[in-house]
């Protein structure tokens, strides 16, 4: 059974994205073993420069980094990354799976994205749209995928 972690900067803060994340976490169970990671984001000030953006990027990135281990597949969502369609997301879980790596990790960078050491760890970079999403509604828009993706390589009706 394939590993998933989504390795995300911060907690969902509603409700509603609360409940959303367990239903399809719990859905996913009979497909992979998930394991969502939540780091707490960088305290920066209200109105911060670069240069601290940049710190507490590579603050984060460490401490992201250190989540992985060598043989995971990571993939990095972020705006610049490539966009694919939901079958080709369920092909890449399942070419990943054959590949021998059992565990995939999936980053979610906070509101000022992720570090560059992150993205060039990433196997992948995807972008879930060119639209901008908030990076909580991004983490459920990747789990309903992720359940998407083993209910295309199933055959299940999920998927129209």
């Amino acid at each position: 059974m394939l590993n998933i972690n989504i390795i995300c900067i911060g907690k969902l803060k509603e409700d509603y994205l609360r409940s959303a994340s367990a239903e399809y976490s719990k859905r996913l169970q009979a497909f992979c073993k998930l394991n969502i990671i939540e780091l707490n984001p960088c305290r920066l000030p209200e109105e911060p420069n670069q240069s601290q953006i940049e710190a507490a990027l590579d603050e984060e990135a460490e401490r992201i980094l250190a989540k992985t281990g060598k043989s995971d597949y990571i993939i990095a969502l972020c705006i610049e990354g490539k966009e694919i369609s939901s079958e080709q997301l369920s092909s890449k879980m399942n070419e990943i799976a054959l590949s021998g790596s059992g565990t995939v990790s999936f980053i979610i960078g906070g509101s000022h994205g992720l570090s560059p050491a992150v993205k060039q760890a990433a196997k992948l970079r995807l972008s879930m749209s060119p639209m901008t999403f908030p990076h909580q509604l991004a983490r459920v828009m990747l789990l309903e995928q992720i359940y998407r993706s083993f209910m295309i390589s199933s055959g299940g009706k999920y998927h129209k």
